[in-house]
């Protein structure tokens, strides 16, 4: 038995305009005035609002909930109750060395630890809670539970949320800079991320729809686990996939057309996930191991060729020609001689 290393560059390590995303929202809290409460308040708020993906470092820890990214780092006692103080206190240490070089502006306002403080956790609040919006999910109470949860609001980088978030911030900083005593215009600011609440309300609203749909119309399922993916322009369709009975079903959903059942869905397909073969994979290895605990809809492609088959596992939340090969992990077994 051999394992291969997995091929895992967009999945199990989110893709990098997703902290783009979380920077703007970082940034717009900033722009309501907050950064102008101490010095380093605009640093804490974008760099709290992406603390919690510190994780990707630690694929190698012994300890899971650390490895698995989405873990502990993102979930309520980590992320958000011991990262934040951590954060403040070396924003603090930079600060009084930038004073003692003689590097801080004497127009900046002064360090109040309390402000640097409460911003690090608002900003590190609002990443496990964006990131429990797509169908990536999290483990948001990790260590003690491994349970993922997700909401899907949001297509994992959503061009309507960077739109309305830079905006709000162009706006904001753009009246902040005008007129002969240039000040905080927070308003712009404040649109922006009540209306970014907005969207994703009414975004889980649909994936609420979404995820019943295949109970109260055709086929009328009774799935054991149901993601409803967003479409990243057409927002308000889904890609509806579910589980039942150890197969997996694709289908579609669109509130405009039919608001209480599928558009379309296609024939189930086994998972594979009891075959012998497949269940000895699992046990391969620990890249193997570290795919299925991420793995919520896992499924297994078998390949026989002599005395060994080689087994891919795959998610089927991420499926197509190029998220297949990315989203995947392969091992080889094979019968004793």
């Amino acid at each position: 038995m051999r394992g291969n290393e997995p091929r895992l560059p967009a999945g199990i390590r989110e893709p990098f305009l997703d902290n783009i995303t979380h920077s703007l929202v970082g940034w717009a809290l900033a722009e309501t005035g907050l950064k102008r409460r101490t010095r380093k308040g605009l640093a804490a708020c974008i760099l709290a609002a992406n603390m919690p993906d510190i994780d990707v470092l630690f694929g190698w820890a012994a300890w899971e909930p650390l490895a698995t990214h989405r873990g502990f780092t993102h979930g309520l006692l980590g992320g958000v109750l011991l990262l934040p103080p951590l954060l403040a206190g070396l924003l603090c240490l930079l600060d009084h060395w930038q004073d003692r070089a003689g590097r801080i502006s004497a127009a900046a306002p002064p360090l109040r630890f309390g402000w640097l403080l409460a911003m690090s956790y608002l900003g590190a609040l609002t990443h496990p809670l964006l990131d429990l919006q797509n169908i990536y999910a999290v483990q948001l109470l990790s260590p003690f539970s491994a349970r993922w949860f997700h909401t899907d609001g949001l297509f994992i980088v959503s061009p309507w949320l960077l739109a309305m978030l830079g905006g709000g911030i162009w706006m904001a900083r753009r009246k902040a800079s005008r007129g002969p005593a240039p000040g905080p215009a927070p308003g712009p600011a404040i649109a922006a991320l009540a209306a970014s609440v907005l969207f994703i309300a009414v975004n889980i609203g649909i994936s609420a729809l979404a995820w019943q749909s295949p109970v109260t119309g055709a086929p009328y399922a009774n799935p054991d686990r149901v993601f409803a993916s967003p479409e990243p322009l057409a927002f308000w369709r889904r890609d509806v996939i579910w589980r039942q009975d150890g197969a997996i079903t694709f289908g579609a959903y669109d509130p405009f057309r039919r608001q209480t059942s599928l558009t379309g869905f296609g024939n189930p397909v086994p998972d594979t996930m009891t075959d012998p073969r497949a269940v000895k994979a699992a046990q391969a290895s620990p890249e193997v191991h570290k795919f299925l605990v991420w793995s919520q809809m896992p499924m297994a492609r078998i390949a026989p060729y002599g005395l060994c088959s080689k087994v891919t596992f795959s998610d089927a939340r991420f499926t197509g020609p190029i998220l297949s090969r990315n989203f995947s992990v392969s091992t080889d077994v094979c019968k004793a001689e």
